[in-house]
Formats: C-alpha cells, structure tokens, sequence
C-alpha cells in the first residue's frame, strides 16, 4: 500500500495534458524524476520520523473549501467544476429554514415590538408627568371648557347624594326585615299561646292574626323597598359609574393633549436647524393624534350626560312615586292599596323560603 501511495504522490508531481503528453519536461526526464522522487520517499517512510512527515503532507493537503469537484472527468471543460462553496451556502440556505431558527427570530421580532411599546408608554408617561406637575405648581397653561367642567362636577355631586340615598334606603331594608322578622316569631309565639291557655285565647288570637297580617303586609312593602333599592343601584353603580369612566377618558386624554401642545410649543420656540425641524414635524404629528382624540372624548362625555340626565328623570320619577304609594299604603293600612301599586309596577313577590339556600348548597 505504500508503494501505490508513493507512486500516486510520484505521479501527481507530472503535469499531464489533455493528450497525455509532457508539457515542460522529456519523457526520460520525467521517468527518472518520478523515480527519484519515489526513492526519496521509500527513504522517507523507512525512518521512524518519515511516516509521521508522510502523513502530515497528507494532513496538510489541499483545503477543500478551495477545490472544485469535477462532473465530467478528466479533460473536462469549466463548465463541470462546482465549487465547494457553492455547496456550503446551499447547506446554510437549508439552516436558515430551521424551526428553531425562525422561532427564536420570531421571539426576537416579538422582544423589539414590546421594547417598543414599552419606550411609548416610559415616554408618554413623562410627558404627562411634567405637564401635571407644571399645572399643580401653575407654570402650565390647560386646556378648559366651562361649560362641559360645569356639567361633569354636577355628575359628581349628584352621584355622591344618590349614594347617601341608596345607603340610607338599604339600611331603611335591613331594619324593616328585622322588624318584619320579629313579627312573624311573635305572631307565633301568641297562636301557640292561645292553643296553651284557654282562659286567655280569644286575646292570644286576635294578636296573632294582627301579628300575621302585619307580617304579610311588611313583605309585600320588603318587595317595593327592594325594587327601589335595586333601581337607585343601577342608577349610580353602572350608569352613572360608566359615564364618569368615560370622563376619567377623557381628562387623561386632556391632560395628554396639553403635554404634547406644550411640547410643540417648546420645540417652536427653539433654533430652526435640519433636526429640530425633524422633531417640530414629529410633534406636530403627535400633537394631531392627541387633538383628535381629545375632541373626540369630548364629544362622547356630553352625549352621555345628556343621556344620563333624561335617563335619570325617567327612572327616579318611577321609582319616587313608587316608594312614596308603597310606605303611604303600608302605614295606613291599606293592604288592598299595597298589593294594587305592586302590580302597578310589575314588581313580583318572591314566595317564602325561596331565599333559603337548597338542600344541596347546606350540604
């Protein structure tokens, strides 16, 4: 085996052309090269040292990445050398495709959007900081419409006297369930009497029948007083609630059009170069943006209050003039007059016991 590698290594040596002459050397000049050549290197591996010389030539042989391979054999044209490089980019081509490559670009791609998002908000966040801060101290000027301050500081007021409504009317519930409650037991208490003691029966009796009357009747005013209690909760707790989330909207957005106004303003008043223009034009876009919203928030808050306000008038007229029948009936004992406003209503009694839980949800 070594004497078929020397003589390769002998033969690579010889330049051949596509006719299989020598180019540069004789025929006998080249014969006793090659065979000089191969003697060196029987002399060569004969040494301990020669082989590993021998095998370190082979090692460091030609790189592959600058060789070509050849399709169509020896004394092929150009046209069939592919270069290795060739195959190379093809194999990356093929790695770029990978999932898990794509995949972390994707969560890169997902990184920058969120580094992103998070740099608008720092920076909107300052802007409003400062323009608050310069309102507080009265450095800043703020955008104000009368009219509109007016109307959503009248909401307030009248939401926190409807609360003080709605608590006391509860607790107004709480009591008179108590009261219906203690009826009832004692209405009981003097039938069970007069089924105990002869002598006093008739007494005991009449009691409990007016005991039980008062009872049923206190229900009926239990069942208006609760329907009152709910629809003044509505009122304020949702409708009234959703309209001043939709002011808080647009007071953040106020505060955010004053910010930016002023940022422009700021800009407007320094030097006209290249970028500061640059920067005037990105805040003109910025101050339009938060224009727009801020009107358009503002148109929303007064179609809601004027919808709030004849919502309320509807609702508190019903529902005063409900409350007012009920208790009148009630005290003056009118219990065909108290059971007639119910209907008049639409307000159904619930049956007794209908509020005790099941028997599956004591278990």
């Amino acid at each position: 085996m070594a004497d078929s590698m020397m003589s390769k290594a002998a033969t690579m040596e010889i330049p051949i052309n596509s006719n299989g002459d020598s180019r540069n050397l004789g025929e006998d000049d080249g014969l006793e090269q090659a065979a000089k050549i191969q003697w060196s290197l029987r002399e060569k591996v004969g040494s301990p040292t020669g082989l590993r010389d021998l095998r370190q030539v082979m090692v460091s042989g030609p790189n592959l990445n600058e060789t070509g391979i050849v399709s169509g054999g020896y004394g092929g044209t150009t046209e069939g050398i592919i270069p290795t490089s060739s195959i190379k980019g093809s194999n990356m081509q093929h790695s770029s495709n990978d999932p898990s490559i794509m995949a972390e670009e994707a969560t890169r791609g997902i990184a920058v959007e969120k580094f992103d998002i998070v740099k608008k908000w720092g920076l909107n966040t300052y802007k409003c900081t400062k323009q608050m801060l310069s309102e507080r101290f009265g450095r800043g000027s703020r955008t104000v419409d009368l009219e509109l301050e007016a109307q959503i500081e009248v909401l307030r007021e009248t939401k926190r006297k409807y609360e003080s409504v709605l608590n006391l009317a509860q607790a107004l519930t709480n009591h008179f369930y108590s009261m219906v409650q203690t009826q009832h037991a004692l209405g009981d208490t003097f039938a069970d009497l007069s089924q105990k003691s002869p002598e006093l029966r008739d007494e005991f009796g009449y009691n409990a029948e007016t005991q039980k009357l008062l009872c049923k009747n206190g229900e009926t005013l239990l069942g208006a007083i609760n329907f009152f209690v709910s629809s003044i909760n509505t009122l304020v707790n949702k409708t009234m609630e959703d309209t001043l989330m939709t002011i808080k909207m647009y007071e953040n957005a106020r505060l955010e059009f004053d910010a930016y106004r002023a940022d422009l303003e700021e800009l407007n008043m320094g030097p006209r170069d290249a970028v500061t223009m640059a920067r005037i034009e990105a805040a003109q876009e910025q101050y339009q943006i938060h224009k727009d919203k801020y009107e358009r928030l503002r148109n929303d808050v007064t179609i809601k209050l004027k919808f709030l306000e004849e919502n309320k008038i509807k609702v508190m007229h019903k529902q005063l003039l409900l409350f007012h029948n009920a208790i009148s009936a009630y005290f003056a004992g009118n219990q065909q007059q108290l059971e007639q406003t119910l209907k008049q209503f639409n307000i159904k009694l619930k049956p007794p016991g209908s509020d005790k839980p099941s028997w599956l949800e004591e278990q």
